[in-house]
C-alpha cells in the first residue's frame, strides 16, 4: 500500500486554518509601519556571508520582529528592496519566511544559495539559474497538486539570467533537484537525475516556487555550485563559490528591480 504525500487527498486546494495575514496584523500591533508594499522584491539568502555582502555593498536598515529572520531593507539605484537571511536552510524555513514577506506586501522573490552539482562539468563557483525544480522536498506537496516539478516565473527568471550575463557570470540554465534529506542523497538518484539533465541539488527551490505559485507572486532561483555529488570529495570552502554567491545576490537585486519596472504589481 502506498502513502502519497500529503496524506489528506486534495489538501493543496483546501483552505488553511492559519493565515499569514494574521502574522502581518500581529506585527503591526508592535510596528505600525511594517509594510513591504512598494518594494521591488526580496532576496532570500542562506549563507550569513551572502547577507553580509549585501549589507556591506548597499547598506540597509534592519527590521527586527517583522519576520522570523534577519530582514534588511536596502536602496539600490533609487529602488527599494529587501534581503532576508538568518533563518536556516531548507524548504520549510524558506516557505515560512516567504509567507510572512508576502503578507507584508512582497510580490517578487529570488532565492540565492549554494547547491551541489550532479555533473562533473559544473565546477565550484559555477552559476546555475534554476528553470524548474524536481519536488523531492515534501513541503511543495502541501501547496500544489501532485506533480514532479515546481516552476519559477518565466519573466523574473529571464531578468535574472540577463542580470547574470551583464556581470559576466556565464550562467547555466537547467532543472534542479530539491531534496530535504541532504545526508540521504544516493548514487542511484544522482545518476538517474543527472541522466535526465538535472544540473543541481538544493534544499529550497521547489518549496519557494510552490509557495509563490500558491500565493500568486513571482519567484526565481540561482545557485552557486559548492561541490559535486557525481564526484564525491571532501567539501571545502572555495573562493570561486564565495565570489559566485556575491555575484548572484547582486544579480538578484538587479533582476527584481528590472521586473518591477517592466510589470509593476497592482
Amino acid at each position: 500500500m502506498t502513502h502519497p504525500l500529503p496524506h489528506h487527498p486534495g489538501k493543496h486546494a483546501l483552505p488553511a486554518l492559519g493565515d499569514p495575514a494574521d502574522h502581518a496584523r500581529h506585527v503591526r500591533t508592535r510596528h505600525p509601519d511594517a509594510t513591504l508594499a512598494g518594494h521591488d522584491g526580496a532576496v532570500l539568502v542562506y549563507q550569513d556571508r551572502a547577507l553580509a555582502h549585501a549589507v556591506a555593498a548597499y547598506g540597509g536598515h534592519r527590521r527586527i520582529g517583522w519576520v522570523r529572520g534577519n530582514l534588511r531593507l536596502i536602496e539600490r539605484s533609487g529602488r527599494r528592496l529587501a534581503v532576508c537571511g538568518g533563518f536556516g536552510p531548507g524548504a520549510p524555513a524558506a516557505a515560512l519566511i516567504l509567507e510572512q514577506l508576502v503578507a507584508l506586501g512582497i510580490r517578487r522573490v529570488v532565492t540565492v544559495g549554494t547547491a551541489a552539482s550532479l555533473h562533473t562539468s559544473l565546477a565550484p563557483g559555477s552559476v546555475v539559474v534554476c528553470t524548474r525544480a524536481l519536488r523531492d522536498d515534501g513541503l511543495s506537496q502541501h501547496y500544489l497538486p501532485p506533480g514532479p516539478y515546481a516552476d519559477p516565473s518565466p519573466g523574473l527568471t529571464r531578468h535574472l539570467t540577463g542580470a547574470l550575463h551583464a556581470r559576466d557570470a556565464a550562467p547555466r540554465r537547467g532543472a534542479g533537484w530539491t531534496t530535504s534529506a541532504v545526508y540521504r542523497e544516493t548514487a542511484a538518484e544522482v545518476a538517474r537525475y543527472g541522466a535526465l539533465g538535472i544540473l543541481t541539488a538544493d534544499m529550497e527551490a521547489a518549496g519557494v516556487f510552490a509557495v509563490a505559485e500558491h500565493r500568486g507572486i513571482d519567484a526565481a532561483a540561482v545557485f552557486a555550485v559548492a561541490d559535486c555529488l557525481a564526484e564525491r570529495r571532501p567539501r571545502r570552502d572555495h573562493p570561486r563559490t564565495e565570489a559566485a554567491l556575491h555575484t548572484a545576490v547582486e544579480a538578484a537585486l538587479a533582476a527584481l528591480s528590472a521586473a518591477a519596472r517592466e510589470r509593476p504589481h497592482g
